[in-house]
């Protein structure tokens, strides 16, 4: 059964593909309590209405290790995953949680920065 992780350490959120079709891409860097997690994923919160704040959640989930010998039991263990998806239109940031923390992080659209340099 897959639960959240312990702790974010870096998140990067960007977005690639083009104007017409622009993909929201988020990769995460975590803390798993012990060695042997799999499944390392993010789950994005389904909406039924778009959030307020814009930010779009993930979950940063894996499927525990069956438990062994005691002295893997508390090694921390570093984990990454990533999500790539259409962006939502109203989506101007993410926030990945895990048990110890959350980190939020902005989604820029790269082709605004070109526009915004040449109205400068």
């Amino acid at each position: 059964m897959s639960e959240l992780v312990r702790e974010i350490v870096e998140v990067n959120a960007s977005i690639d593909g083009d104007e017409e079709n622009p993909l929201l891409v988020v990769e995460v860097e975590g803390i798993a309590p012990t060695i042997g997690w799999a499944n390392i994923r993010l789950d994005p919160h389904v909406y039924i209405t778009p959030p307020d704040d814009g930010v779009q959640d993930f979950d940063l989930v894996g499927d525990r290790p069956a438990p062994g010998p005691s002295d893997a039991a508390e090694v921390l263990s570093e984990i990454e995953a990533a999500w790539e998806g259409p962006l939502q239109d109203w989506c101007i940031g993410v926030r990945i949680h895990a048990v110890d923390n959350l980190i939020e992080d902005e989604v820029f659209e790269p082709w605004d920065e070109d526009d915004e340099s040449e109205a400068a």
